[in-house]
């Protein structure tokens, strides 16, 4: 046996009392891994993967004549300003307005300011697209310059692009359209979107008005209304398998503020927007097309899912449910169908997507295990599933209730599991789906964390609640996702969740994301996923079994049946060190590498110390048996090349 030492990045010496594994790997593959795996779901609303810059943009879902209707908006040089519903609006879809109002005796330009989600971030060596709506009452004698800008915490001005204006002719909705480029890089976030109107002392009392605000730094792939750059880029870098949208919850807690495909495509100011579960509102700017091209640009699967007819007030009846179906049919024909035998499919073509997506998972609902109605089983998957699968055939649908609980009819060959627990009960439960029978069912774990070390508490926010994952609950979800691996034969995919926080407003920890105006922090648990993603090979190797009842736990995997990369990744979810002996039946290069993520037990990343927990990689002389130090709270994935 070669010992490899010495190791990475562990802290934590091996001593006389560390545990010891011997683990034969088996050359027959049992099972394929599946593409979809690892991936992301994702639920989150406005001010994070959709790169829109403002907040409150449009002005959706507020109440006009109230404070908080101004939420982000500022007046600027003693302008007054509100939100208004009497003017003709934009557009049906938006209502409001923001009504401008110059002072008698203005001193400059005078407008408002946007301070984006808690904060606006300026690079010189970015170009902003800038954009909104105006227009003036009927009789204004209002002329002179109107300006867009970026301006500085000091108040500098960091970019700015005017047009000279007349009231009397721009009685009607015009867009003023600019490209920004700031002269320097802001010194920090505190930057605002402001735009002004500068008539000279004759437009006192004049009063403007305006709609539909945007600001876009450069996008991810250079897409219009596109995806923030760095979260994008690392989502792509994990090479997810799939993305399940739009929620989770998110599909919405009501009736009215269901996500309905149709109000997220087309022009943004043809989109009403709505209500979010999580306290939010969306714009749903980010709508149906955008992720189905960000999933494209990612080489990415969608897990779409579709509203099933329950909200929190309760399910829709049996006799109303069919309108809720017919959506259904009208999204999906969206994503993937014939453009000359659906309208559905015909409005993609016309927004630049004449082939379909692809399309092969759909999700009917989310948790539905909450309806204690039990309409869930006794129509609404019926009525859902029957009618869809009959009209698309090639599909394969999802159940969101309880795994096997209650029994569906017809009889689902997919169900979606959610898992929040502890550390602890990630690596007990290693051995979860080892039981379950193979009858041709087929398992999502939907959403999963570990988020509190109280059991007792678990979605309770004391002190034992994760702010940001901690290596003692990411070595957990290592050690249970090994599990996964194991039994890849039944479960097709699993993602963390919840994916994305904003730390300057959030309502759920932990995240597997985190980020604020500029910067995006990369958490232990990004790490594991990450590491798993990039090595899941394409089938898995049986070896010696680690013990259900341990904290010790790996996986066997390579890239192809003959020759090949192999990967044997090994969590170590306890407090102390352990040597694993590793024998392979057949032989690899002298050269491997090994990707190490090690730390103390609650070690965490953080916008204070983003890096105190990063894979950290080196070489080491390979053989056909060797061993292994896995230090106390530790990830590993070990990569040779079979020869």
């Amino acid at each position: 046996m070669r010992a490899l030492l010495p190791l990475v990045v562990s802290t934590l010496a091996i001593t006389a009392m560390a545990a010891s594994f011997t683990v034969t790997v088996n050359g027959t593959s049992s099972h394929a891994i599946p593409s979809t795996l690892y991936g992301f779901m994702f639920e989150s609303g406005d001010g994070g993967l959709y790169a829109e810059l403002l907040q409150n943009r449009a002005f959706q879902q507020v109440t006009a004549g109230t404070s908080s209707a101004l939420k982000a908006w500022s007046a600027v040089n003693g302008a007054e300003i509100s939100v208004v519903s009497n003017t003709s609006p934009l557009s049906s879809a938006l209502p409001n307005s923001l009504q401008v109002t110059i002072p008698s005796n203005p001193s400059g330009a005078v407008g408002v300011a946007n301070t984006g989600y808690s904060g606006i971030n300026v690079q010189q060596s970015w170009a902003y697209n800038a954009s909104f709506f105006f227009k003036f009452p009927a009789g204004s004698t209002f002329v002179g310059q109107l300006t867009a800008s970026l301006v500085g915490s000091d108040g500098t001005t960091l970019a700015s692009s005017s047009i000279s204006v007349t009231g009397a002719q721009k009685t009607q909705w015009t867009e003023f359209a600019a490209t920004l480029k700031p002269s320097k890089t802001a010194s920090n976030v505190n930057n605002k979107f402001v735009v002004t109107l500068n008539g000279g002392s004759s437009s006192g009392g004049q009063t403007a008005f305006f709609s539909m605000f945007s600001l876009f730094p450069p996008t991810f792939k250079g897409r219009a209304n596109g995806m923030r750059m760095d979260l994008a880029q690392a989502i792509a870098d994990m090479n997810p398998g799939f993305w399940r949208f739009p929620g989770g919850n998110n599909l919405g807690a009501s009736i009215a503020d269901r996500w309905i495909w149709n109000n997220t495509v087309g022009p943004l100011q043809e989109r009403p927007g709505r209500q979010g579960d999580w306290g939010y509102v969306n714009t749903d700017g980010l709508g149906l097309k955008e992720y189905l091209d960000f999933i494209e640009d990612v080489g990415m699967q969608p897990i779409m899912a579709v509203w099933s007819g329950f909200s929190f007030a309760g399910p829709v009846s049996s006799t109303a449910i069919q309108p809720f179906i017919q959506e259904a049919i009208d999204q999906i024909n969206f994503v993937i169908g014939d453009p000359s035998q659906s309208a559905a499919a015909a409005l993609r073509a016309s927004l630049g997507h004449p082939e379909p997506y692809e399309l092969n998972y759909v999700e009917i609902g989310n948790e539905d295990f909450a309806d204690n109605s039990g309409s869930y089983a006794s129509y609404r998957w019926k009525d859902f599933v029957t009618t869809l699968s009959t009209t698309f055939p090639q599909l394969n649908f999802i159940a969101t209730s309880f795994v096997n609980d209650p029994v569906l009819s017809p009889k689902t060959k997919f169900w979606d599991a959610h898992d929040y627990n502890t550390p602890s009960w990630f690596f007990e439960n290693a051995f979860r789906f080892d039981s379950f029978a193979r009858d041709g069912t087929k398992y999502f774990e939907g959403e999963y964390a570990a988020i509190n070390t109280d059991a007792s508490n678990l979605f309770g926010n004391g002190p034992t609640r994760f702010s940001f994952p901690q290596m003692q609950g990411s070595t957990g979800e290592a050690a249970y996702m090994t599990g996964l691996e194991r039994n890849a034969d039944i479960v097709f995919a699993a993602s963390y969740a919840p994916m994305l926080q904003n730390v300057n407003n959030f309502q759920w920890t932990p995240n597997l994301i985190s980020f604020d105006a500029a910067n995006v922090y990369l958490s232990s648990s990004y790490y594991v996923q990450k590491m798993f993603s990039l090595a899941k090979g394409t089938l898995y190797l049986p070896s010696t079994l680690p013990s259900s009842t341990g904290s010790v736990h790996w996986s066997v995997t390579r890239s192809s049946s003959s020759g090949g990369q192999v990967f044997i990744k090994i969590a170590n979810a306890g407090s102390s060190a352990a040597t694993i002996n590793i024998s392979l039946p057949f032989a690899v290069s002298t050269t491997g590498s090994v990707q190490v993520l090690s730390g103390a037990m609650t070690a965490s990343n953080t916008p204070t110390a983003p890096q105190t927990v990063v894979p950290k990689s080196q070489s080491f002389t390979a053989s056909q048996s060797f061993s292994f130090n896995a230090a106390a709270f530790s990830v590993n994935v070990l990569t040779l090349q079979a020869s």
